[in-house]
């Protein structure tokens, strides 16, 4: 992406959904792959011991478009009290898979561990993300799991790509002309996990049918899919999974809308990052 074209987009974000309001700074956080930079939303007069919430943005896992969450992560900051860090995580191809979701999970860890110094509490942390970044906040919630921490109270999963072990080509979807095409499945794959045979990883297919491990004790989850999109079944597919070791808080199915729908309606943007505050509000509540 030029710079130009992220002015662009940075912009028109800012514009969106103006009612929502936060400040915003920037943060730096030391990873193994360097430094990654973020931003951090927080609502007037919020406290410095409030919750904090991890986001993760989408682009198939090669695009970094951050700003593109700018309503959202301002809606979730004034809506549920929590401060936000919106992170541009390492991305495809000059950084493949695991390196992202690795990175991801460094990124929450240290989060977690400096709330103090930098103004929120990190033992009320939520973590969540559009597209590939819901995957990547399922990648991170099951490194959490195995690694037995840090502690995560809610993880949210918004019309992610769960299942990389099936091609796009093969996800069926209701509408003729479906936001995700085969094309783009096969580019953003071929970029973040060239080898096929590592597509059904755990880290880059939460929902693989392949994956039979116990998830008893995995963060409470939240799963956003839209109805037209090719990447419901799968997210359906892994909430039930949730559901059966009691991991799933809500899964939530957009009537009408197609993959990265939020980018372009506000009525239902707002509608859904309302019920995303929400949930987080309830779930880090002291």
């Amino acid at each position: 992406m030029t710079r130009v074209a992220g002015r662009k987009i940075a912009t028109e974000a800012s514009r969106r959904l103006p009612e929502f309001v936060a400040t915003r700074s920037d943060l730096s956080i030391p990873t193994r792959l360097g430094t990654a930079r973020a931003t951090v939303y927080r609502a007037p007069g919020s406290r410095a011991s409030a919750p904090v919430h991890v986001n993760f943005h989408g682009g198939g896992y090669v695009l970094a478009t951050t700003e593109l969450d700018d309503p959202l992560c301002r809606a979730v900051a004034m809506a549920s009290g929590s401060t936000v860090i919106n992170v541009d995580y390492v991305v495809s191809p000059q950084h493949r898979f695991p390196h992202p979701p690795q990175q991801a999970f460094e990124i929450v860890k240290w989060i977690a561990a400096h709330g103090q110094k930098h103004g929120w509490d990190g033992s009320r942390l939520s973590i969540g993300g559009q597209s590939a970044g819901g995957g990547l906040a399922a990648a991170v919630a099951r490194q959490a799991l195995e690694l037995k921490g840090p502690d995560i109270a809610l993880q949210i999963l918004h019309y992610p790509p769960l299942d990389l072990s099936v091609p796009a080509g093969s996800k069926p979807s209701a509408s003729d002309k479906p936001t995700l095409r085969p094309w783009m499945g096969a580019v953003f794959d071929s970029a973040y996990v060239p080898d096929p045979a590592m597509r059904g990883h755990r880290f880059a297919s939460s929902a693989s049918v392949g994956d039979t491990a116990d998830l008893t004790g995995l963060a409470p989850a939240m799963v956003i899919a839209a109805e037209l999109d090719i990447l419901r079944g799968e997210a359906r597919r892994y909430a039930d999974r949730l559901d059966a070791v009691g991991a799933l808080i809500e899964y939530r199915q957009i009537q009408g809308a197609d993959h990265g729908y939020d980018g372009n309606d506000d009525v239902r943007a707002r509608e859904t990052y309302l019920v995303m505050a929400e949930r987080i509000r309830n779930a880090t509540s002291e």
